[in-house]
């Protein structure tokens, strides 16, 4: 018997939907939590978790093809100008944010070697070796 290493299922993100931090998560929760009776929380943490989880259609241990459409045009929304609106957003509230974790994050972002939003996703997803990202 010959397995494969092939994706079971297929889910796709589209693209176009994405026009910030707050719709990307939209598309997340529209794409993977249809069929739940809850959201997942706009936060890199809550995305890395349901990975972790397999929450909704991601439920189970199986291999997952996560084809994102349109993905210059969710890379451009999510560039460095809303990465440093995020990070200013979290500044902006010390008493709830790591203050210096945040202001390390926006000098690294304002010196050319910090990732965008766009690439922190991508970093998150590619920690998920059952999850293959597919930017087309």
């Amino acid at each position: 018997m010959t397995q494969t290493n092939s994706p079971e299922l297929t889910l796709t993100i589209d693209g176009t939907r994405v026009e910030g931090i707050a719709s990307f998560y939209a598309e997340i929760n529209r794409v993977f939590m249809a069929q739940e009776d809850w959201e997942l929380g706009a936060s890199l943490d809550a995305l890395d978790d349901m990975l972790y989880g397999g929450y909704g259609a991601a439920q189970g241990n199986a291999p997952v093809r996560l084809r994102w459409l349109n993905a210059e045009h969710s890379r451009t929304k999510l560039d460095i100008a809303a990465t440093r609106a995020h990070y200013l957003d979290k500044l902006a509230r010390p008493d709830t944010f790591n203050h210096q974790h945040w202001l390390r994050a926006l000098h690294a972002l304002e010196a050319g070697h910090g990732p965008t939003y766009f690439e922190q996703i991508c970093q998150v997803i590619a920690g998920h070796s059952r999850f293959a990202l597919e930017l087309v």
